[in-house]
């Protein structure tokens, strides 16, 4: 009898990232991009490098992808909900995050450049 092998050294990594206009799952999604980090950067994102070593960096812990708002940067306090969403396999494990900021403004204050969400 054969023995079962895996067909590759890397565990998967194959996410779904979305921007969407809403605060609830009937959020319009405005874009979205795909990443495949094992065995090398891949996807739609248009720098999968680096969303890629800033998703290694939270250590599965995709909160981590949120920082303390830039204190330089004054948003307005109108409420226009923003919600990201990582979705798929992150090193084997299942992944279904999301994060809803108060509008636009937060968001990428929040986020302060984070390589994962900009595209």
């Amino acid at each position: 009898m054969a023995e079962a092998r895996p067909t590759s050294l890397y565990a998967p990594s194959a996410m779904v990232f979305t921007v969407a206009q809403g605060d609830d799952a009937a959020a319009t999604v405005v874009r979205a991009s795909t990443l495949s980090c094992a065995p090398t950067a891949t996807g739609t994102h248009p720098d999968a490098q680096a969303a890629c070593a800033a998703l290694s960096a939270t250590g599965g812990a995709f909160d981590r992808l949120l920082a303390a708002p830039n204190p330089d940067r004054a948003c307005p306090m109108h409420y226009a909900p923003v919600t990201v969403t990582a979705d798929g396999v992150w090193q084997g494990s299942r992944v279904a995050w999301k994060h809803t900021f108060s509008n636009a403004c937060a968001m990428s204050a929040t986020l302060n450049g984070n390589a994962v969400f900009a595209f």
